[in-house]
């Protein structure tokens, strides 16, 4: 490990049934904050306030497969919650669980020496309503481009925050992004499919940006 990273524990849970899965992220978290509302973690939520921190349970569906990650204490929680439910309520009907897996690593999280490239594989939301203003005024796809880096990094200081990682140097990264639509809380949003190279290791399947513990903003090393 470089001794400027640090290590992180994160936990990806899996589940399969007979039948193929048809929610998505959002009704998976619904399920979870409602079976488990006593872990904030798993919402976000605490009584009428809303954390605003990067989430340490995240959900997504990704090829029609139901993942779940946490990380650190987010990790913890979902090893004790593992075997503590048979099927996932959604609303147009149970999923009966047939199968499930678990795994638990150490990651390297933080600045690196070397360059990675990864992939989205889920839409990222990386611009707020007055950003996405902004976006669009300038037609220069070179200042569209220095905006998404800008972002990129901000998110991955975000990030840092959270997981009390103080990022020792500057980070560099580069994005080669396709735009597209999303809709997130029942708004439409500008998001971006593509990928992005980084000087600074991510673990696969944590997300950046808005909407991550909904299952945006998806990432995985190429």
């Amino acid at each position: 490990m470089n001794p400027e990273n640090i290590k992180l524990k994160t936990l990806e849970m899996t589940f399969e049934g007979t039948e193929e899965f048809r929610g998505d992220a959002n009704q998976i978290r619904g399920f979870f904050a409602s079976k488990f509302n006593e872990y904030d973690q798993l919402h976000n939520h605490n009584t009428d306030s809303f954390y605003y921190r990067y989430p340490l349970v995240q959900y997504k569906v990704l090829d029609r497969i139901p993942i779940i990650v946490g990380v650190n204490e987010g990790a913890e929680i979902l090893k004790g919650l593992f075997d503590k439910f048979d099927t996932v309520t959604l609303p147009h009907g149970d999923f009966e669980i047939t199968e499930r897996s678990m795994r638990i690593k150490k990651q390297d999280f933080g600045l690196t020496k070397g360059i990675y490239f990864y992939e989205f594989l889920t839409p990222w939301l990386a611009l707020n309503k007055e950003n996405e203003e902004k976006f669009f005024e300038t037609s220069n796809s070179g200042e569209q481009k220095e905006m998404l880096r800008k972002t990129l990094v901000g998110n991955l200081l975000s990030m840092s925050k959270t997981f009390g990682y103080t990022v020792p140097d500057t980070i560099k990264c580069d994005v080669d992004m396709e735009l597209r639509r999303s809709k997130y809380k029942g708004m439409d949003f500008i998001s971006f499919n593509g990928g992005f190279m980084a000087n600074f290791l991510i673990p696969d399947f944590l997300g950046i940006g808005k909407g991550v513990a909904k299952g945006f903003g998806t990432v995985r090393k190429n």
